[in-house]
């Protein structure tokens, strides 16, 4: 035992002696698809009766910090990031005359991607895993009776893309990242939640200066 941890301290002073170490600050914004099908709200006698649409996904933005480790080509870059987002939805009552509603939501999170990749040169390819930590939300949907939030406290998803490298100081990303959970899993009416029937996926751009 005393010599693997010997052994184990010459790797990892070995490993680290090699490892390049970055850190810096980024910002980006973010695109949203969430087609879906509309969902029917019933009242408490079972009856429908409003319908809840996704009229669109406004542009979002995110910032925060990110560590970068190079073995060589291989990279383990972790981020904190804070991330705003909204939505706007379509809701209507069933058989009557009042007019379409659009009502907001806005989402703030902290991400914390956990990214994996190569580099070839200034190009860089990246993937991994990413958990959003929800904070806090606004909504309009409140005005409608019966409406109550109920965010879980964590949820989960992934990240891939590609980035190119300029100056070794400015990072330039563009990520595709999908989800694990549908699309308003937080909404219920009446006690009964109403996810949408698609996960969330989003396509995020961003820019970053490491030191």
């Amino acid at each position: 035992m005393k010599h693997f941890l010997i052994i184990s301290l010459i790797l990892i002073s070995h490993i680290g002696s090699y490892a390049q170490f970055k850190w810096g600050i980024k910002g980006g914004v973010s695109t949203s698809d969430l087609k879906s099908s509309d969902l029917i709200i019933v009242d408490p006698t079972m009856q429908d009766s409003f319908r809840l649409g996704i009229d669109k996904a406004n542009i979002g933005f995110h910032f925060g910090i990110l560590t970068q480790i190079k073995f060589g080509s291989f990279i383990i870059q972790p981020e904190f990031l804070f991330n705003s987002s909204s939505v706007d939805y379509n809701l209507s009552q069933i058989n009557s005359t009042i007019v379409t509603s659009v009502l907001s939501e806005t989402y703030k999170d902290l991400d914390f991607p956990i990214l994996f990749g190569f580099s070839a040169g200034p190009v860089r390819l990246i993937a991994g895993p990413v958990g959003h930590v929800h904070m806090a939300s606004t909504s309009s949907l409140t005005d409608w009776n019966g409406y109550k939030q109920d965010f879980k406290d964590i949820t989960y998803g992934w990240q891939a893309g590609v980035g190119i490298d300029f100056f070794k100081a400015v990072l330039l990303d563009i990520r595709y990242e999908g989800n694990f959970t549908k699309h308003g899993d937080h909404i219920t009416f009446l006690g009964d939640k109403y996810p949408f029937s698609k996960t969330p996926a989003r396509l995020l751009a961003s820019i970053a200066v490491v030191f």
